[in-house]
């Protein structure tokens, strides 16, 4: 797309690119679930993690993935996926509305009520305080599409020693959550309790959600956290660190770290 820049008085006519946002829509066992505005591009992780981390999955396994079950994927292009439990897991209900991309849970039931049906944390394995801060520049080097347009959310999973794994990107943290738990579900590796999140904005309570319901070790934000996200955090006994950025951060949960405040 062009565009004009302006810069010190003069312009410049000059191709952009620009990310695409389309809907997609969610069939579990052939059930509307949800249609959310997302970035094409490991649909398939989106679908299967948005059912996992939203409840709807309740330990059923994931048989098959595709797209438009009932229809062809042409017609439909590529915007509806349709992740196959062959009728295992509990009949959902549908969300009432589009989820935008800068939203995740609204609408969809009380917070409270989604909180009650994790546990705490308890077999996890603790990653170091200094692989946490390195994180961001590890991952820094595979968001591509934050590189051309500006205008993407990344998140990872990565190991206790640093190793990154799975990176994904997306118009919307929370899809971008959603891809990365979908992929580790799909490759069998959760709970991710050798594993830490890790999310280029700033850590809301939907995304310490996300990482609650994975079974993930740690969550690193180079953004600040909410209030709500924090106490979240510390009832799941997840490890939560915000503004990390180069060798500094705050580590809000749990309350004490290695036995420092």
């Amino acid at each position: 797309m062009l565009t004009t820049t302006f810069d010190d008085g003069s312009s410049t006519r000059q191709p952009d690119e620009l990310i695409v946002e389309d809907p997609m829509s969610i069939h579990l066992d052939d059930t509307l679930v949800a249609t959310t505005m997302r970035t094409p591009g490991h649909d398939f992780d989106l679908a299967v993690g948005f059912c996992f981390t939203e409840g709807l999955l309740a330990d059923a396994p994931v048989l098959a993935c595709r797209y438009c079950g009932t229809g062809s994927a042409v017609d439909t292009e590529f915007n509806v996926v349709s992740v196959d439990t062959g009728g295992r897991a509990p009949v959902p209900t549908p969300r009432l509305g589009v989820t935008t991309s800068s939203c995740g849970l609204c609408g969809s039931t009380s917070l409270d009520d989604l909180a009650e049906r994790l546990a705490p944390l308890t077999d996890t394995t603790p990653i170091p305080l200094a692989v946490l801060a390195a994180v961001p520049d590890r991952v820094r080097s595979d968001q591509d599409l934050f590189a051309v347009t500006g205008a993407v959310h990344a998140a990872a999973a990565f190991a206790a020693d640093g190793t990154v794994l799975v990176v994904r990107e997306d118009v919307g943290r929370h899809n971008a959550v959603d891809k990365v738990i979908g992929r580790l579900l799909l490759d069998g590796c959760l709970p991710a309790g050798d594993l830490g999140l890790y999310v280029s904005g700033r850590a809301s309570f939907e995304l310490v959600q996300k990482a609650w319901a994975a079974g993930f070790s740690a969550m690193v934000a180079v953004s600040a956290p909410t209030a709500l996200a924090v106490a979240t955090a510390r009832r799941a006994d997840l490890v939560l660190a915000g503004f990390v950025r180069g060798a500094r951060m705050n580590v809000y949960a749990p309350e004490r770290v290695g036995g420092q405040a």
